[in-house]
Formats: structure tokens, C-alpha cells, sequence
């Protein structure tokens, strides 16, 4: 039996195995403003592990342990990864979990956001034994299958504007700038750096590896990132495309994000998370105008 999925006033059918759960967000777009805390925390997608653990288990003490220190490791740094496998845990128990902040915030702003994230996904995921968040501002991913340091293409959300033509400047124009800053993110990337901005005009552009790829890795899946960014989003005046372990990102200045312009592009069924007992749950954002 299918299940139908309603985005926007259109129904998709889609298999049994594929999502659980689809809702729309309101959310405030932090590309004009990254400053702004509240931005830093918008959703941009969710995801819950189907298999779930036994309350009071030695998985339930490694994953509060798991999630503690992600906040506390928050507070000094803006990545790192963890195993946890507390004494009494049996193989089963072991827990991986990284997380990451986006490469301009404060210490203060990336623990905010960390701890934000891991409110939010006991909310979400209560009971199950992996998931991961992705916020504006940080990532955060659990799971009892180590996936720290796999490099992972899969398509997680992506959103494109309006045509550039409707209120903004020339299709070609933004096209031609829009190109320039994503190859000189392309390019920047031979000192091994995995958060890049750039911008040219009114464009600007940003993108961002998780830390435990290698240089090459990065290279590869921001490649990729970005080749579809430009695809999908053809004359968008903007576009976000979200890969498992990259993501690609640009826009026009004082350009409004309105839930009218979001042309939103669901992932296949077989890619919707990073391992096979994952299972996506996605927010759809309705970005709104600062």
C-alpha cells in the first residue's frame, strides 16, 4: 500500500518504506542575516532510525552520554565525532554521533545551536536508536552503525526560487555570477578548507563539507552538490541543495524567500537516508523575508 504525501497541494504516492511523515515548517532564512540566533536554529530537515532501544538499557545510558557531550564539545570547538561505549555495553550498545556547526558562527552561537538540536530531536525521535538534525546553523547525527568518516552523496532536501526574470535581475546575469561564485567555491577548496563564502555583485554563495570527509572526499561530494544545485535550480534566483555529508548554497541579496517561490525536490525513495535502517523525516521550510 502507498502512502500519499501532501506538499503544498499536491499528492505524491509513495511506497511504504519511504517516509513516514511529511510536514511544513516555518522557518526564517538566515542567508541575509546570520547573526540572528533564531535563524541559526530554523529547521532544514530531520530524520529517526526505525530500530529503537529498550528504556533503561545500557544504549539508553550511551546515548545520554552521547548527547551530552555533543553539547558540551559544542561549547569549544565546531565539529567532532564520538564513540561511546560506557562499561556493560555489548557491541549492540555502541553508539557514533558527530556534530557540526557552520563555519562562521561564534563558539557561543555553535553551542546554542547544538544544544537546540538535541532538545529538539529527543523530541522527534523519542525511543528510536539513531537520528540526525540539520538546523541552519548545525548538524548533529547518532546512530549505533558507524558512519564517521563514509563519504555519502545521498540527497537529503533541496529548494529552489522563482525564475530570476520575476522582480529580479536578468536570467543571464545571474546565471553568469551565480556560476563564477560556485566554481571559485569549487576552487578555493585546494587548501583544504570545508566552509567557503564568496559572492560576486548581489550574488553569494556558501558551502560546506562535514569534517570527517577527507580533502578529496569534500571535493567530490561538494562537486556533486553543486552540479545538481545548478540543474535543479536552473534560473532560480535561489537554491539550497543538501547532500548527506555537503551542502551547496546560494542566493541574490535582499532577495525574499517566499513559500510561493519554493519549488521543493523530494529525494528518491532509495536515498533518503544515510543508511538502510534510516528512514527520512523531512521539514519542508516556508522561508520567509527578514
Amino acid at each position: 500500500m502507498n502512502i500519499n504525501i501532501i506538499m503544498h497541494g499536491e499528492a505524491s504516492a509513495l511506497g511504504p518504506l519511504c517516509v513516514f511523515l511529511v510536514m511544513v515548517v516555518v522557518s526564517v532564512s538566515v542567508f541575509a542575516n546570520p547573526s540572528t540566533s533564531s535563524s541559526l536554529e530554523s529547521f532544514i530537515y530531520v530524520g529517526c532510525s526505525q530500530l529503537r532501544y529498550n528504556p533503561g538499557s545500557p544504549y539508553e545510558t550511551n546515548l545520554n552520554s552521547m548527547l551530552a557531550s555533543l553539547v558540551n564539545s559544542a561549547s569549544i570547538s565546531n565539529f567532532n565525532n564520538f564513540k561511546i561505549s560506557l562499561p556493560g555495553s555489548t557491541q549492540s550498545d555502541v553508539l557514533y554521533g558527530l556534530f557540526q556547526c557552520r563555519g562562521d558562527q561564534t563558539s557561543s552561537d555553535c553551542h546554542h545551536c547544538v544544544a537546540n538540536a538535541v532538545n529538539r530531536i529527543g523530541t522527534f525521535c523519542v525511543g528510536t536508536s539513531g537520528g540526525a538534525m540539520q538546523l541552519e546553523g548545525c548538524f548533529i547525527k547518532y546512530d549505533n552503525t558507524s558512519f564517521l568518516g563514509a563519504q555519502d552523496k545521498s540527497l537529503m532536501s533541496s529548494k529552489c526560487g522563482a525564475p530570476a526574470s520575476i522582480g529580479y535581475d536578468s536570467d543571464q546575469d545571474l546565471l553568469t555570477r551565480r556560476d563564477a561564485v560556485l566554481a571559485y567555491l569549487t576552487a578555493a577548496g585546494g587548501g583544504g578548507e570545508y566552509f567557503r563564502v564568496g559572492g560576486s555583485g548581489k550574488v553569494q554563495g556558501m558551502v560546506q563539507c562535514v569534517q570527517d570527509l577527507s580533502g578529496s572526499e569534500c571535493q567530490d561530494c561538494l562537486s556533486e552538490a553543486i552540479q545538481r544545485l545548478k540543474s535543479e535550480c536552473g534560473t532560480a534566483a535561489w537554491g539550497d541543495m543538501f547532500l548527506a555529508k555537503c551542502y551547496a548554497r546560494y542566493s541574490q541579496a535582499h532577495t525574499s524567500k517566499t513559500p510561493a517561490a519554493e519549488l521543493h525536490h523530494p529525494p528518491a525513495c532509495a536515498a533518503w537516508w544515510l543508511t538502510p535502517s534510516l528512514v527520512l523525516f523531512v521539514f519542508f521550510n516556508l522561508i520567509l523575508p527578514l
